[in-house]
């Protein structure tokens, strides 16, 4: 009889914490059981390491197995072999191991050893019971005292061989072990790439929803620059526009994304059937098939299939006529290397009639309209096509997986000013007045609220007569289909409020203004029923009228926020009266996405994801197709935005789609709910792109965790932003950014920031009313709507920010310590000789300042920034945070702790603390607006300020310096009367400047 025992097969690892000082760790595997210690190979700085090694231990009594435990620990191999540090470790009950032939890959969140461990990651293990013999692999080692210590001499003695090697043979040993590594992630992606009736390999988390290591990149998709760490920015070289170099890009709308092949198949409609009932066509090529709806006798149904050409496994597409019960009426076939193919802008191909066959292969009475054709995602029948692998969504599901263009409606600012009210009558008990009326107004639009603050009793006013002098200001957006209701209301007392009358007033009716210019008021009549404590009319008699004083307009020479300002994308006023002409185009080819996290589990057995992209700049918000069941989708679709300001950012993101039919079998993790999963996003400010230069990156997809920062996988795009008239490009640097009217009548900080949310919650509700509709879960992720809530991690991230603006001023104080103490007597007598000279002739002070910045800049031009800015997980100091912290971020708000008064004094100090971090963020924000004066982040605008600074300098030294400062001056103490309200053009252009904001996590 064979004995028992328990293998332990040790896959990978997954977002491990480096350890060696490096950002790196040479991780390993210890297993423990019943005193037995096995462990795996080093894998030499690797944060995701792939193992797939077997261990093997004696179980004595497999009756007591359910009372055991396996433990796990990950440990870094230092460099001296006889230290290490510790990973992470995890625990596990011999009551959850399987028997052999029913074991699955589990995912395991790492755990601390001790309060004070700083760890994170992942780790994935398949436990099983054996009875066969199993030979140990030659990578395990067994930790007994002596064998422990040979095991690591070993170790030692191979790596002193590496370091005594030359160059050329370690460079051969690195080459080697990569290419190793690159083979099995390829192995382990062709078994992931599997037919539509197959199944994938299982990973379950046992805590929890956890990863999969990501997949390998695509073959079209080649690295250029080097990994230098999981988070970093990839270059890619995909074969755009089907490997053509195209000269017209006007005369092609897909040279950013790579050819995909598709078979379509369009069955138009059908007649002289032979049927007594509905009938349908059915589309069938190999294991695919495609059912029309159902229809009459005579049949209509104009319905296009596609077929990737990738999974066609048939040398024949079949057209069949059924009716019910599957019995097929009449069939037509095409030879698959008969079909002809179409590219645009060709015509479409005009279907026509084919006589059907029938069982016995004859030709029947009946015919079909049809046509067969290949052609590419750029054909016109694409986006409304029934796609292959869409086969097991039905219903409203099918809508939500198809691409589609949605307008964010045109927002504007409603202005109510309550000004005063005349013969009011608040309500009384038994006809006598007991106390002095607290009246106030309230203005409800929608589902927004606003009140005025309680009127100010005064001497020269009766108590009928109230003034509040005071402006509400209300979001609405086009078509006006709202109502203003205002009403005026006697605080009784606490929680009790008697409404003393109303009106309503039609949006649509009010007038428009594109200025500052005064709206004229008017005089409403109040109803003056007698109206309950909830705003309900009682039966009963009216009192006599009533009247208030309002101005209203809507004002559409603001620009509505809707997004953080930080990442605007559209900073054009509300009228399209103002609006200026556009300066350029920006295109972006969503290609795919490679090692997406599975989100789902289907049929309890597989991960998968459901992906698709989102893109939001200016008004038009694009949604690419959803690819089922897919870690690596291929989107291949091509978007174009008209520009009206570079000093914008778009900003694009990936979601699982949670939203198909039950009948497919995928269902969330959690079992409950259908928002959207995220799986990360990316920006990118237009104004760090070249002009007419095609970007093509993979960028990290990375979300933050209550366990830390996770790559959910890359996302790769192809950028090009068109500039139609440079001039007009750089005139814009001068410009104010926002619209005049933010800043001839200003609104305050709060105002922006209540308004910004009324303005989301108009936009989400107006796009979850679009088919299919786009998920208020992603409006505000896309709009970035917990901006503004406090986090320990933005604070320290800010601070730091603003450290590292400062650092350059701190050196140079350093340094001019340095000189002053004659530590380098060279450079202090040479400082000392410029400063003789500079006070000798000070007009060679700023002439030779400014050259010295100019050719500063110049110099830095080999230098500058070949790709745009992502997400720097260092920066936003998400790798270094403490789990608190964490904990803290991820808490509600208002704080979920059961107190009262700790949660007030709770949600006082994060409102405190979020306002000291917007601050912070603003001052670092400036400082690095000057450091990008000359970093050549904005190409163009770094160009500007250089041939300002070379004119400067010419004219500085032609022109006295005493004669520039008396007219500078001059013009600078010139009378209010002269001057402009806007902002100079040295200010606009400053604010324009980017920013490291746009890298922030």
């Amino acid at each position: 009889m064979r004995r028992e025992k328990l293998a332990v097969e040790v896959v990978a690892a997954h977002n491990l914490m480096p350890k060696d000082g490096q950002g790196s760790s040479s991780p390993f595997v210890e297993v423990d059981f019943e005193n037995q210690r096995l462990r795996t190979l080093s894998k030499y700085k690797d944060l995701n390491p792939i193992w797939n090694e077997k261990l093997v231990f004696d179980i004595s009594n497999p009756a007591d197995l359910p009372y055991r435990t396996i433990e796990v620990n990950i440990y870094n191999e230092k460099k001296s072999g006889n230290s290490r540090n510790f990973l992470g470790k995890v625990r596990i009950y011999g009551s959850s191991i399987a028997r052999q032939g029913e074991e699955i890959v589990q995912l395991f969140t790492l755990d601390k050893r001790s309060l004070f461990s700083h760890i994170r990651g992942e780790i994935s293990l398949k436990l099983y019971i054996t009875t066969q013999e199993e030979q140990s692999s030659q990578s395990k080692a067994v930790l007994k005292s002596t064998e422990n210590e040979k095991d690591r001499n070993t170790t030692h003695v191979q790596k002193q061989k590496i370091n005594q090697a030359s160059s050329s043979q370690a460079v051969q040993l690195q080459q080697q072990q990569r290419q190793q590594q690159m083979e099995q992630q390829q192995k382990r992606g062709n078994s992931m790439e599997t037919g539509p009736n197959e199944i994938k390999p299982v990973v379950i988390a046992a805590t929890g929803p956890a990863p999969l290591p990501p997949d390998p990149v695509g073959p079209s998709f080649q690295h250029i620059v080097g990994s230098g760490g999981e988070f970093q920015l990839k270059e890619t070289n995909p074969s755009l526009g089907g490997g053509m170099r195209i000269k017209d890009k006007t005369s092609s709308t897909y040279d950013l994304v790579e050819q995909m092949q598709y078979l379509y198949v369009r069955v138009v409609k059908a007649r002289d059937l032979a049927i007594s009932g509905d009938a349908h066509a059915e589309v069938k090529l190999g294991n695919y098939r495609g059912v029309t709806k159902p229809a009459a006798e005579k049949p209509e149904w104009d319905q296009t299939f596609a077929f990737s050409k990738d999974c066609i496994q048939s040398s024949m597409v079949e057209i069949f006529i059924k009716e019910r019960g599957d019995d097929y009426v009449g069939r037509i076939a095409f030879d698959l290397s008969e079909v002809p193919r179409r590219l645009p802008p060709d015509s479409s191909l005009a279907p026509q009639w084919y006589r059907i066959e029938d069982k016995k292969g004859e030709k029947g009475k009946g015919e079909i309209m049809a046509s067969v054709w290949f052609g590419t995602q750029a054909d016109e029948a694409f986006s409304e096509a029934w796609h292959s692998k869409a086969a097991n969504v039905h219903g409203d599901g099918l809508g939500s997986i198809k691409s589609k263009v949605y307008l964010s409606p045109k927002l504007w600012y409603l202005r109510v000013s309550i000004i005063e009210a005349q013969d009011l009558v608040p309500g009384d008990k038994g006809g006598t007045i007991m106390r002095f009326p607290d009246l106030y107004v309230k203005a409800q639009v929608g589902n927004q609220v606003l009140r005025t603050r309680s009127a100010v009793p005064s001497a020269n006013r009766s108590i009928s007569n109230p003034i509040w002098n005071e402006d509400l200001m209300f979001v609405v957006g086009e078509p006006f289909e709202d109502y203003v209701m205002v009403s005026v209301e006697d605080r009784i007392g606490p929680g009790r409020d008697e409404v003393v009358g109303r009106l309503i007033i039609p949006v649509n009716s009010i007038e428009r203004r594109l200025d500052d210019k005064m709206v004229v008021s008017r005089w409403l009549g109040l109803d003056i029923k007698n109206y309950n404590g909830f705003g309900d009319a009682k039966m009963g008699s009216s009192r006599f009228g009533s009247r208030i004083h309002l101005r209203m307009c809507l004002d559409g020479g603001y620009h509505v926020l809707d997004e953080s300002t930080m990442y605007s994308s559209d900073v054009r006023p509300t009228a399209k009266q103002l609006w200026k002409p556009h300066v350029g185009v920006l295109e972006m080819g969503i290609l795919g996405a490679t090692g997406l996290l599975p989100m789902k589990i289907k049929e309890g057995k597989v991960g998968s994801v459901d992906a698709y992209c989102v893109a939001k700049y200016g008004q038009k918000w694009v949604r690419s197709r959803t690819v089922i069941d897919s870690l690596a989708p291929k989107w291949n679709e091509q978007y174009t935005w008209e520009v009206f300001d570079p000093c914008t950012v778009i900003t694009i993101g990936v979601f699982d789609n949670c939203h198909l039919d039950k009948s497919s079998g995928v269902n969330n993790i959690g079992g409950v709910g259908v928002r959207d999963s995220r799986i990360g996003k990316v920006r990118i400010r237009l104004s760090t792109l070249e002009s007419d230069r095609v970007y093509t990156h993979a960028y990290p997809l990375l979300m933050l965790h209550t366990s830390g920062v996770k790559k959910m996988g890359e996302l790769h795009l192809a950028v090009r932003f068109s500039c139609t008239n440079m001039a007009n490009v750089l005139h814009l640097y001068t410009r104010a950014l926002l619209p005049k009217m933010h800043y001839i009548s200003p609104l305050t900080v709060n105002q922006l920031e209540m308004l910004r949310f009324q303005a989301m919650n108009v936009v989400s509700s107006r796009l979850s009313r679009a088919e299919p509709p786009l998920g208020r879960e992603v409006v505000e992720y896309m709009l970035d709507h917990d901006s503004h809530m406090w986090s320990m991690r933005r604070s320290k991230a800010n601070f730091f920010r603003l450290v590292s603006v400062l650092s350059g001023l701190i050196a140079a104080g350093r340094w001019l310590e340095t000189v002053r103490s004659w530590n380098r007597p060279v450079h202090s007598v040479l400082f000392l000789l410029i400063f003789l000279v500079f006070v000798t002739i000070p007009e060679l002070i700023l002439p030779t300042v400014l050259l010295c910045i100019s050719f500063t800049g110049m110099w830095r031009y080999r230098t500058r920034p070949h790709h745009p800015p992502h997400m720097d997980t260092r920066l936003s100091h998400a790798e270094s945070v403490y789990p608190d912290e964490l904990d803290e971020e991820f808490d509600t708000f208002p704080t979920t702790r059961s107190a009262d008064i700790v949660r007030m004094r709770y949600d006082r100090l994060r409102s405190v603390a979020g306002r000291i971090q917007t601050v912070v963020g603003d001052l670092a924000t400036q400082g690095e607006r000057l450091q990008a004066l000359l970093s050549w982040r904005d190409p163009r605008a770094t160009f500007l300020f250089v041939m300002v600074c070379l004119i400067a300098a010419v004219g500085f030294y032609a022109v006295p310096l005493r004669v520039v400062v008396g007219f500078w001056g001059v013009y600078a103490l010139r009378p209010l009367r002269f001057r402009n309200r806007l902002p100079s053009p040295a200010l606009s252009f400053f604010r324009r400047l980017p920013t490291r904001a746009d890298s922030l996590l």
